[in-house]
């Protein structure tokens, strides 16, 4: 671990001296027998030679040296309630610094997340036939809905309902056409039972979007749901050459996902695949806006091939992109940066590759979870942090097709490697399945102080579905 003795050093040099004006004022007593004992000079010799490095950040240093201070005060009136006044004066003086010292001042989580067990399927969503399993889905969206086929399944809650946007969708008028369902389900485990959006013949309604294209790679990312409305974001533009998604939309529906109307361009840049998250700005510390809601945003740019950004804005602003502020990093005091112009983002980590993403905070489990699909290391990645911009724990894999009962069981493998399977759409023998789009079902997720069960739908390409899957973390 590399030292940084560079962001900190002010903060342990003010706390010598003032430990050294402690210790000539006044002895730390003994305590009675039994008892711990301390004295000023373990109290000093423990600030002496700190360990600083990545992982302490300026927060903690701050906490750690508040928590003894508050010790000392405890332990004197404990075993002698007349202290001076000049040591009184002292201390809090060193609580005033301490208090006025630069950084975000919020409880840091320095837990480690572990995979306690990998992501498996609990059953196919969409379609009328499991392959893998050689028996009838539960939604049997075919015959119920005319949809044969879909990937994504991003979900959100909007009216106490979970809503899942779904992409390029097969079995409808036109091929291609993006669906929309929703359940009332409340516990995964057993499955999601969905409802789509519908014609008055049943077949599923398409999501139109009039005045942009939305034809094959131009789905929904994203929906968020405010004041009654719902908000989807949207890409367009595809360039089947460069393979590039041209620029995201938003736009809005009032009558709850039946049609929508078209706002304005959200990004042609780092925020083509978008994960939102709606927050409460007074109880984060570093975000540009002190109160009021807010919305997180985390992104994505080009197609499969990006890192990761993050952006923010406030909830009663969404239909004003010219709001958002980008996250350009910290300063020398760890202090996030904020900017107007979506080209000064930075990213959270330097792994590129990403794609498709999702974020979650879970208040419960004290952590923020992102998932999202890279091919190196391959599969389904997962990082975690305390705050938004980080620092993002590094690389685990959720889920790994290889490893995971994924291929030749519920993925197909290409029959020009091995016949291990059965489970690929009609004439696709030859077509490699290939896992994602992990996106997180945070409103059903089992949230627990050391324990996370978290639910997310997964696409497969080939077959061209979507799963419900799970996966068990652990915090030690």
């Amino acid at each position: 671990m590399t030292p940084i003795f560079q962001i900190h050093q002010s903060v342990i040099s003010k706390g010598r001296k003032l430990l050294r004006s402690l210790k000539t004022l006044s002895q730390y007593p003994q305590r009675p027998p039994g008892k711990q004992t301390y004295s000023i000079k373990h109290f000093y010799s423990s600030w002496k030679h700190p360990v600083i490095t990545e992982q302490n950040s300026h927060t903690k240093l701050l906490n750690l040296l508040r928590k003894n201070i508050i010790d000392f005060i405890i332990n004197k009136f404990y075993l002698n309630k007349s202290m001076g006044k000049s040591m009184i004066v002292i201390i809090l003086l060193l609580l005033l610094i301490l208090s006025c010292s630069p950084g975000t001042n919020q409880p840091e989580n320095t837990s480690r997340i572990t995979v306690i067990s990998r992501a498996e399927k609990i059953e196919q969503l969409v379609g009328d036939f499991d392959r893998e399993k050689q028996d009838s889905t539960a939604n049997k969206t075919k015959n119920r809905y005319g949809l044969v086929s879909t990937d994504l399944g991003i979900p959100f809650q909007h009216n106490e309902k979970t809503y899942l946007l779904f992409g390029d969708s097969f079995g409808g008028a036109v091929p291609d056409d993006d669906a929309i369902a929703f359940t009332t389900d409340t516990n995964p485990e057993n499955g999601l039972n969905l409802t789509f959006i519908h014609d008055l013949n049943g077949h599923f309604r398409a999501i139109s979007i009039p005045g942009i294209d939305q034809g094959a790679y131009e789905v929904p990312v994203e929906g968020v749901s405010l004041n009654g409305k719902m908000y989807i974001f949207h890409t367009t533009d595809w360039n089947d050459i460069t393979k590039t998604m041209g620029r995201t939309v938003l736009a809005r529906s009032e009558n709850n996902g039946f049609s929508f109307q078209y706002l304005c361009d959200v990004s042609v840049n780092h925020f083509i695949n978008i994960s939102l998250i709606k927050i409460d700005f007074a109880q984060w510390q570093g975000f540009p806006v002190n109160s009021g809601q807010g919305l997180v945003l985390f992104g994505t740019g080009k197609y499969r091939n990006s890192r990761v950004y993050l952006a923010c804005q406030k909830s009663d602003e969404i239909e004003n992109p010219s709001s958002i502020r980008y996250f350009t990093g910290t300063n020398k005091s760890n202090i996030p940066q904020w900017s107007f112009n979506e080209s000064d983002a930075a990213p959270l980590f330097e792994q590129s590759g990403t794609g498709e993403l999702s974020v979650i905070y879970y208040p419960v489990f004290g952590k923020w979870i992102m998932l999202y699909n890279n091919m190196n290391p391959r599969g389904i990645n997962m990082r975690t942090a305390d705050y938004p911009w980080g620092p993002w724990s590094e690389v685990q894999i959720v889920f790994d097709p290889w490893n995971d009962n994924g291929y030749g069981h519920f993925m197909h493998v290409s029959w020009e490697y091995a016949r291990e399977d059965s489970v690929h759409d009609p004439g696709r023998e030859n077509v490699w399945g290939g896992e994602y789009g992990p996106y997180q079902l945070g409103n059903l997720a089992v949230d627990t102080e050391n324990r996370l069960t978290l639910y997310f739908t997964m696409s497969t390409w080939n077959p061209y579905t979507v799963v419900l899957m799970k996966a068990v973390l652990g915090k030690e």
